[in-house]
C-alpha cells in the first residue's frame, strides 16, 4: 500500500515570539545551528520512507510563498491551503479525504511541521512499524514519546504497558496536561507516555472514524473532495471550508474512538514548545546558559539568549530568557516562558499588528 505524508504547518509558534511572527512563524525558523529550518528537517527526515510526490502539507494560505521557497522540490498540488484556521479534525479530515480521492486508499503519517527528532534512524523505523499496524482494519495508531521526566505541559496517552504485541499497545484513554504531582505519578507508573500528537492510520480509517464521531464534518468536506483535481477545487474549498466544525482530532476522535494503538517512541523528540527548548537541543556552556549571537556573559547562570546582530551585555543575572529581533526585546523569567502569549493578547488589545 502507498505510503503518504501529510505535514501540519499553519501555525503560529506563538510562544517563540518575537522571533516567530504571523509573516514568518516558527516552523519557517532555523532554530539549530546546522541552518535547516524546522519544516524542512521534517521533510528531508522523511525520505528513507516517502517520496516527495507524497508528500503533503496543510497550511495557512498566507505561507504558501515560504512553503515554495523553502521546499522547491514539493509538488505545488501537493501544498493544501486553508482559507482560514479550523483545528486539527477538519485538516486531518480534508488531507484524508484527497488522499482517498487520489489513491482510493492510503497509510497516512500525520505529523507537526516543528519538531526535532534526534535519532532519525529509529524514528523512520518506528514508523515503518506503525503503518503496518494501521494496515489492520480500521486501527487507529498514535505516537507515544517514553517520557524521560515529570512534563507539565504535554498531555499524555494511558496505555496497557503489558498488553502488547509486537511493540504496539492499547490505548486506555488521552489524559489533560497534570500538575507536577500528578506528572511524577505517571512517571512512577510506567504506564504513561507523553502525546506527540503524530498519528498514523489509513485514509479509510480515519475517514470512517470521522464518519461515525463527526458526521457534520465528514458531510462537509464531500462536496470538497468531489470537485479535487478540477478547476472548481479552490473556490469550493473557499467556500465550504470556512463553515466546517473547529475541533481537535484528539477530542472529536481519538477520545471516542475503539481500536486505537500506541507505539512508544524513543528517537531523541522534542517539541521544541517554547525558548527552553533551546538549550535542550543547542550546546549550554559552563554556567548553563546557551548564546546565540553576540553575547558578552559575566557572572550570569542558567540564561537563554538569541541576538540579533547587537551585543547583548549580561553582568549577574540568572534565570532569563532574552530574546532580541530588529523591533522587540523579549526579556522573561525561564518560569514564564508558557506565558508570552500574555504579551501578544497586550499588542493585539493595543492594535500594534505590526509587532504580531
Amino acid at each position: 500500500m502507498r505510503l503518504t505524508a501529510v505535514i501540519m504547518a499553519g501555525g503560529v509558534g506563538e510562544r517563540f515570539w518575537p522571533k516567530s511572527r504571523q509573516n514568518c512563524p516558527k516552523q519557517f525558523l532555523s532554530l539549530t545551528s546546522d541552518g535547516e529550518t524546522m519544516i524542512q528537517k521534517t521533510v528531508r527526515r522523511l525520505a528513507p520512507l516517502v517520496s516527495q510526490e507524497d508528500i503533503y502539507i496543510i497550511t495557512n494560505a498566507h505561507y504558501l510563498p515560504l512553503i515554495q521557497e523553502q521546499l522547491p522540490a514539493l509538488p505545488p498540488e501537493n501544498v493544501i491551503a486553508e482559507p482560514c484556521p479550523r483545528n486539527t479534525a477538519p485538516a486531518i479530515g480534508l488531507a484524508a479525504s484527497l488522499i482517498a480521492r487520489k489513491y482510493k486508499d492510503a497509510v497516512m503519517f500525520f505529523l507537526p511541521s516543528d519538531h526535532l527528532i534526534h535519532h532519525e534512524k529509529n524514528y523512520i523505523e518506528t514508523l515503518r512499524k506503525a503503518a503496518q499496524a494501521a494496515l489492520e482494519d480500521k486501527t487507529l495508531i498514535t505516537l507515544g514519546i517514553t517520557p524521560t521526566y515529570p512534563e507539565t505541559g504535554y498531555g499524555y496517552i494511558r496505555y496497557q504497558s503489558g498488553n502488547g504485541r509486537d511493540g504496539v499497545y492499547p490505548v486506555e484513554c488521552f489524559v489533560e496536561k497534570p500538575d507536577l504531582d500528578t506528572a511524577e505519578s505517571y512517571l512512577k507508573s510506567g504506564n504513561y507516555l507523553w502525546n506527540s500528537g503524530m498519528f498514523i492510520w489509513k485514509a479509510s480509517s480515519i475517514l470512517h472514524s470521522i464518519k461515525k464521531y463527526m458526521p457534520e464534518l465528514y458531510q462537509g468536506l464531500q462536496p470538497i473532495a468531489q470537485a479535487y483535481g478540477t478547476e472548481e477545487f479552490d473556490s469550493v474549498l473557499n467556500e465550504k471550508f470556512p463553515g466546517l466544525p473547529s475541533e481537535s482530532i484528539d477530542f472529536g476522535v481519538m477520545e471516542k474512538a475503539n481500536h486505537i494503538f500506541t507505539i512508544p517512541g524513543d528517537f531523541g523528540w522534542d517539541d521544541v514548545g517554547s525558548w527552553l527548548a533551546l538549550e535542550r537541543i543547542n550546546p549550554t556552556d559552563e554556567n548553563h546558559n546557551m548564546f546565540d549571537g553576540n553575547v558578552l556573559s559575566i557572572d550570569s547562570h542558567n540564561c537563554t539568549v538569541a541576538g540579533n546582530g547587537r551585543m547583548i551585555a549580561m553582568l549577574g543575572v540568572e534565570d532569563l530568557v532574552i530574546v532580541d529581533t530588529a523591533d522587540a526585546l523579549l526579556i522573561c523569567k525561564k518560569d514564564q516562558t508558557q506565558e508570552i502569549k500574555k504579551i501578544l493578547a497586550e499588542l493585539k488589545a493595543e492594535q500594534k499588528s505590526d509587532l504580531l
